[in-house]
């Protein structure tokens, strides 16, 4: 019997992705790969795949399916309605899209609608055979919220909302109010949230752009103005970077509010005590956080947001769990990881990058495409942060020992970088600890990642600290290194050697 491959697909918005998956003759599907389009073109947030990534996803066999990550037509319905009538009229459809690149192109491509790939990708990734699905983004054709039951293999949608009443828009308008860039920079948002006094204009932000929640009924997050197109003009007073600070402070904690409203709300009217988050918001670790104050288990995707619905279009579309232990997934470095090497780079220089095995699939660096440094030492931020060009005031994430994790942090961790906990002794590791002693945990054991357990095993036997500080493997506005040659021109350029094997 020929094999059956899959295809998942997002291309044509922002942060374009593919993934493959192997259908087997019982029907029981498996990841064979998974990688950012941002990567092989290295232009930031690409929203278009490239031929480079499509030669790789062939490695793996031509594709028996394609699934894009939403409805094309349906989208365009929205864009049409919202005024932006050259995107809707002028873009070339997805299989345009798509041919543009992969002229070989035999098969047919469907499609799932985006929120269902959101909720897809989240509750069929799971290991909870039933769940409660939390999606929040900016918007998916027509949805900008909803709420799904997961229970076996169904998966049903209970509530949802629409566009222009978006909670991920608002906090990307934000976003664009204190002059970052939106769609890419709100993580940068909430890092600096923790400069400001989120009191200060916290009741303003409310009072200006939401109408009030109820507790009772449906969770109704409704704005007082349509910010698709940013709200740049508003409160033009407030210009001075600890105005910025304050209103970045502000907006998280408001967005914190509504988030445990919602959270809330999923506990008392759905009837599973699992909790999966996904789409774009899912990256708030800090509000993460209180999700894990109302449920005990909780699951978001290593890859939540859009890119990561080239998986969740496959899932959506089939219906089934898959086998997800592992977000390594894209390209591959071969080679013994070197664990060796960076132990030694790390005791002369205290800073090394390392570049091993495939590359994660998700925002995040874990240990495959990471730039290490000893989180001790008052002089160790500033020099990571002046390699990475990134503001002062940016956090940095450790990594940790899983068995060490609850002698040096309260609260949550986890493999994936996901949740925030308070750093016990911020002194001893400045590095890693944000300004309110916070930090951005990610744990290992020796199942997840062997090698880099046997290196943070090493370093702690040597110097009694079960910790690194670990963040990608590029600079601010550039993908993370990706392969063999990006490694290279990545150590020429910014003088930190790079590692790519023992």
């Amino acid at each position: 019997m020929k094999p059956i491959k899959i295809w998942g697909i997002t291309t044509g918005s922002h942060d374009a992705s593919i993934c493959v998956v192997d259908q087997s003759r019982t029907g029981s599907l498996e990841i064979e790969f998974a990688a950012h389009a941002e990567r092989s073109s290295r232009i930031k947030n690409d929203k278009n795949l490239n031929r480079t990534l499509i030669e790789q996803a062939l490695e793996f066999g031509n594709p028996s399916e394609i699934i894009h990550y939403e409805h094309d037509l349906l989208k365009r319905t929205r864009q049409l309605w919202a005024g932006q009538y050259s995107t809707a009229w002028n873009k070339p459809s997805i299989k345009k899209q798509l041919k543009a690149v992969y002229p070989e192109l035999d098969c047919k491509i469907k499609y799932a609608k985006h929120h269902a790939s959101h909720a897809a990708g989240g509750y069929y990734t799971s290991q909870f055979t039933d769940a409660t699905v939390l999606v929040i983004d900016s918007i998916g054709e027509w949805e900008t919220l909803s709420v799904w039951n997961g229970e076996g293999s169904k998966l049903e949608r209970v509530y949802s909302q629409k566009f222009p009443n978006s909670l991920g828009i608002w906090y990307s308008a934000m976003t664009q109010r204190i002059g970052l860039k939106p769609n890419e920079d709100e993580y940068i948002l909430m890092g600096w949230a923790a400069l400001g006094d989120p009191e200060k204009y916290k009741m303003k932000i409310w009072n200006d752009f939401f109408h009030p929640i109820s507790d009772n009924g449906l969770p109704i997050v409704k704005l007082k103005k349509n910010l698709h197109r940013g709200c740049k003009d508003w409160a033009p007073e407030l210009n001075s970077i600890q105005d910025y600070a304050d209103l970045a402070a502000g907006t998280q904690a408001v967005y914190e509010y509504v988030f445990r409203k919602l959270v809330n709300w999923c506990k008392n009217n759905t009837p599973s005590k699992n909790l999966v988050i996904m789409g774009g918001c899912a990256l708030n670790c800090v509000a993460n956080t209180i999700a894990r104050q109302h449920y005990n288990d909780v699951w978001i995707m290593p890859n939540p947001g859009d890119a990561g619905s080239s998986l969740g279009a496959i899932l959506a579309i089939k219906k089934r769990h898959i086998h997800f232990n592992s977000p390594y997934l894209g390209y591959r470095i071969s080679g013994s990881y070197p664990v060796n090497k960076a132990l030694e780079e790390l005791k002369i220089n205290r800073m090394v990058g390392v570049a091993n095995g495939r590359a994660e699939f998700g925002p995040r660096a874990l240990g495959n495409r990471s730039l290490f440094a000893d989180p001790r030492g008052n002089d160790v931020k500033d020099l990571v942060n002046t390699v990475k060009r990134r503001q002062e005031f940016r956090p940095f994430a450790p990594v940790i020992l899983e068995e060490h994790a609850s002698s040096y942090f309260d609260g949550p961790t986890g493999p994936y970088m996901q949740y925030t906990s308070v750093c016990r002794d911020p002194e001893a590791f400045p590095a890693i600890a944000h300004l309110d002693n916070t930090s951005r945990v990610q744990t290992v054991n020796q199942f997840q990642h062997p090698k880099l357990h046997e290196l943070l095993t090493r370093w702690y036997k040597d110097t009694g600290c079960p910790m690194l500080l670990n963040t990608s493997l590029n600079i601010k506005g550039e993908p993370m290194v990706d392969t063999e040659s990006d490694a290279q021109r990545w150590q020429q350029t910014y003088g930190v050697k790079v590692i790519t094997h023992d």
